[in-house]
């Protein structure tokens, strides 16, 4: 994984690939409330097959919380989970720092249409 610097204000900076995926959702810890990043997986699915939800260090409990807020529901089933340690370049300190870093992927239901047209419809279904 390549890393490099920006501003003062971003000391770290991705600058591979990988952001180009188009059913990739990227959390943060800060930048968002949770329910934004679920609305946001449920618009990914219906127009992906699956969705893939990504984090670094502190954001990753953010990420299986989601997943499983929208496993829970019934809107998706897990299909994979993979871990791994990324290193990046602190310009501030000078040094690489390693960070954890989770990628999940989940796949729509069979069940995810009917409800997500029945959540439009003001109507919820119990399991």
């Amino acid at each position: 994984m390549t890393m490099a610097s920006s501003s003062p204000a971003s000391p770290i900076k991705q600058t591979n690939n990988e952001n180009l995926k188009k059913n990739r959702i990227q959390v943060s810890n800060t930048k968002k409330p949770l329910f934004f990043y679920v609305n946001l997986a449920k618009r990914y699915l219906q127009q992906h097959k699956e969705i893939e939800l990504s984090a670094l260090g502190m954001a990753i409990t953010t990420v299986v919380t989601i997943a499983e807020i929208l496993k829970n529901n019934g809107f998706v089933t897990e299909k994979s989970i993979v871990t791994s340690t990324v290193g990046m370049k602190d310009v501030a300190k000078g040094r690489v720092i390693h960070k954890a870093r989770i990628e999940i992927v989940l796949e729509k239901s069979e069940k995810f249409d009917s409800l997500i047209a029945a959540t439009a419809n003001g109507k919820v279904e119990k399991k």
